[in-house]
């Protein structure tokens, strides 16, 4: 009982559990069935680490960037977009070096971004990272709660429009629709790990492409009854906003951006599924972030240029529930659906780390806690003569009702603070810099023994200091934003 129990833990993800069993069935590393950590053998290929950065990046930030792109203009949007793209794809390349300490192909697995920062840095900037990470983490999902949230209000408001006419405010609360939101999350919560939300991720992705496809069209369809592009080089133009209002927003906008490419903090998890060397995991998982950044920034530029071409400086926070567009009502329906369906598996794409760290805490806190380690077996297809046909799912309870609390704490949080293009700005600008920069780039420098005040540690350093001062100054635009919109603000009264 205890060798299966071991398996259990293994496949779940504690690698302690995983090489006593390991040890005991006697499993090498040119096992079949197992890889060289004693783990059950990992199957991921570029394709399915793609697919679960592009679900992970590809989600609700893609709608704010119509706005972002008319806070800076023609010149300065789309030349931040790409700046942050190779920010993104370059300190990515970093980390996926230190998934492994030592040889790529051999050298000793960091399962998760807190294990490689602990195995190539020590002391204080452990104990931050972690913290950094995992309250990155929490605000994620609860960005992405606000935001399914207005899309399936949006849904709602669109059938409105449609049927009372465009003169109808349609004021409509979105806390009932986070709640939905809250009780899907809670269902899909129970699924124990990455390897087992591939298909989720997959169908996240192909959402995302729909939605981001119907923004696309929509926008051309616009343009061309506009007779024209709308815009300007520079952006919104002081008159329209004061000085200082056009400062906070332009940092805003950085934020936003930054959002909308984020997918650090779980690149190594989403490495440690890729199946075993050669070629090596960083290899691939370089080779999967090109076409991930690649792409992605594709659908960002036809989206977000196509947004402000549309509405310029009226470029509605979120391009397909702000209400540019009216009709036809049922494709916005399909669009904003498709939205909710990529942030199911988006939030449970972000929050598998935090759990699993959790869970792993748990077991080894306390290790002889049935509640925290036994798995009950629920069969899910039965015989005829009542017994179970075959396949089941292994029910936690401590799994059960951690992940269960932890999506209440976000639902909640979520209708304290409905500010969706503020939230994701301050979101992108608190992990931009530490946690996409700073961390990947200082165990680069470790990993690599690059020499200190070499060129190549030079030119690291100064990337990392132009990064925070990005962080800074638009950390400063979205609590600026926030502080103004909580001046006519009612807690779980905010209507759309």
């Amino acid at each position: 009982m205890g060798e299966i129990n071991g398996v259990v833990a293994a496949k779940q993800g504690y690698p302690a559990a995983a090489m006593e069993v390991s040890a005991e069935l006697g499993h090498t590393a040119g096992s079949k069935l197992y890889d060289d950590d004693g783990r059950l053998k990992r199957s991921g290929t570029m394709w399915t680490a793609s697919a679960h950065i592009i679900t992970a990046v590809i989600g609700s930030g893609v709608l704010s960037l119509g706005w972002a792109i008319a806070q800076l203009g023609w010149v300065a949007g789309p030349a931040v977009m790409l700046l942050f793209s190779f920010l993104t794809y370059y300190t990515s390349a970093l980390l996926a070096d230190c998934y492994r300490s030592g040889d790529e192909s051999t050298g000793k697995r960091n399962y998760t971004y807190m294990d490689a920062v602990n195995s190539n840095l020590s002391g204080i900037k452990v104990q931050i990272c972690g913290f950094l990470q995992y309250a990155n983490i929490v605000g994620v999902a609860i960005g992405y709660t606000i935001a399914a949230s207005i899309s399936m209000l949006a849904i709602k408001r669109a059938n409105c429009f449609h049927v009372n006419g465009h003169g109808d405010p349609c004021n409509i609360s979105s806390t009932p629709y986070m709640i939905i939101f809250g009780v899907v999350e809670i269902f899909f919560s129970q699924i124990p790990d990455f390897d087992q939300i591939s298909w989720l991720s997959m169908l996240a992705a192909v959402m995302s492409f729909t939605y981001s496809i119907i923004g696309l069209g929509l926008g051309v369809v616009q343009v061309v009854a506009n007779r024209g592009v709308q815009g300007s080089l520079t952006g919104i133009s002081i008159g329209v906003v004061t000085p200082i209002d056009k400062v906070w927003r332009s940092l805003q906008a950085f934020g936003d951006i930054a959002f909308a490419y984020s997918y650090s903090l779980i690149l190594i998890e989403i490495q440690d599924t890729i199946r075993a060397p050669p070629p090596s995991e960083a290899k691939v998982m370089r080779h999967a972030t090109v076409v991930s950044v690649a792409v992605t920034t594709f659908f960002y530029m036809l989206c977000g240029c196509m947004g402000y071409a549309t509405f310029g400086d009226g470029a509605p926070g979120n391009l397909l529930t702000g209400f540019g567009f009216y009709e036809p009502f049922w494709l916005l329906d399909i669009a904003n659906a498709a939205i909710v369906i990529h942030l199911v598996g988006a939030y449970q794409v972000y929050c598998q780390p935090l759990y699993a760290f959790v869970e792993k805490w748990a077991q080894q806190r306390w290790p002889k806690s049935w509640y925290i380690t036994k798995d009950i077996e629920v069969p899910l297809s039965m015989s005829s003569s009542g017994a179970s046909a075959g396949r089941s799912y292994k029910l936690n309870l401590f799994r059960l009702t951690w992940r269960s609390a932890f999506v209440v704490l976000t639902t909640v949080v979520s209708m304290l603070l409905p500010f969706f293009n503020d939230v994701v700005g301050l979101l992108g600008a608190l992990g931009f810099w530490p946690l996409t920069v700073y961390f990947p780039v200082e165990m680069y420098i470790v990993q690599k023994r690059i020499p200190k005040w070499s060129t190549r540690w030079v030119c690291l350093q100064l990337l990392s200091l132009a990064c925070l001062i990005i962080t800074v100054a638009s950390a400063a635009g979205s609590i600026a934003g926030i502080m103004s919109d909580l001046k006519v603000y009612k807690p779980f009264a905010t209507t759309y």
